[in-house]
């Protein structure tokens, strides 16, 4: 068992690797990418945009309630709105994004690999890695970066309206502390996130639909194991990323 996940691993790199090297081969697949990239936002932003509200929502009041016990109610703004860029946002967009359009990528591929489609592209000479893989990676990626905006500002407005509102706070002790407490850097790790993130949602979905078994419910089992595999990849390496980030880049004022 542990040498077929070990070999299960290395294949999953492999794949991630050829991509890496087939985005700079040509041609590109530019109508792919955009059919794929319009699919995916189209079916990611509506629910990204309202999962985020109750996010920022539960922040705030944590974290209101929190500084409200340490008498350091003017912070609750700056320490909530960290909070849903750098951690919240990146991680409901790759979570939506592997959700909704990684099961499609997943789906897509494997019903294509069990009716011997890609079979017949290799045999054709065409690399199904460069004509389908590529084009909704990068759709994948590009949708998680633009995505990861969108929920920020969304997440931050419905902080903003729950700590104002419910918990008697001021708009100008909001927005203070925000400034008072956020750098660029911090929207800068943001977006590498959701960059990264939609890269693993993107490989993690196709290398399980190419790589089905045992038919039409195969195609099922790989859908379902590729948004697993995704969930956990994400948290694993959200917690490295913040690691070496807080370790790299001090805290404004420090």
């Amino acid at each position: 068992m542990m040498l077929g996940a070990l070999r299960q691993t290395g294949r999953l790199f492999a794949l991630a690797a050829e991509v890496g090297r087939a985005i700079f081969k040509r041609p590109f697949q530019f109508r792919e990418f955009i059919e794929q990239f319009w699919f995916i936002a189209s079916v990611t932003i509506l629910p990204a945009a309202l999962v985020s509200i109750p996010f920022g929502a539960v922040i705030a009041l944590q974290v209101g309630s929190l500084t409200r016990q340490l008498g350091a109610q003017s912070f609750t703004g700056g320490a909530s709105v960290l909070a849903v860029v750098q951690q919240a946002s990146p991680l409901i967009v790759a979570l939506l994004i592997a959700g909704a359009g990684g099961s499609a990528i997943c789906a897509d591929l494997g019903s294509r690999a069990i009716r011997e489609e890609l079979d017949a592209m290799r045999v054709m000479g065409v690399s199904p890695v460069q004509r389908l893989v590529v084009p909704r990676v990068l759709a994948a990626m590009g949708v998680a970066v633009l995505l990861n905006g969108l929920v920020s500002v969304v997440g931050i407005l419905g902080g903003y309206f729950f700590n104002v509102f419910l918990q008697d706070g001021t708009p100008g002790a909001y927005l203070s502390s925000f400034s008072a407490l956020a750098q660029l850097p911090d929207l800068y790790i943001s977006e590498l996130k959701a960059l990264v993130f939609g890269f693993i949602a993107g490989i993690v979905a196709a290398y399980r639909g190419l790589n089905p078994r045992g038919g039409p419910k195969g195609v099922g089992d790989a859908v379902n194991q590729s948004v697993v595999i995704t969930f956990l990849l994400l948290f694993f390496v959200n917690m490295v990323m913040t690691g070496v980030y807080l370790q790299l880049v001090p805290p404004k004022g420090g």
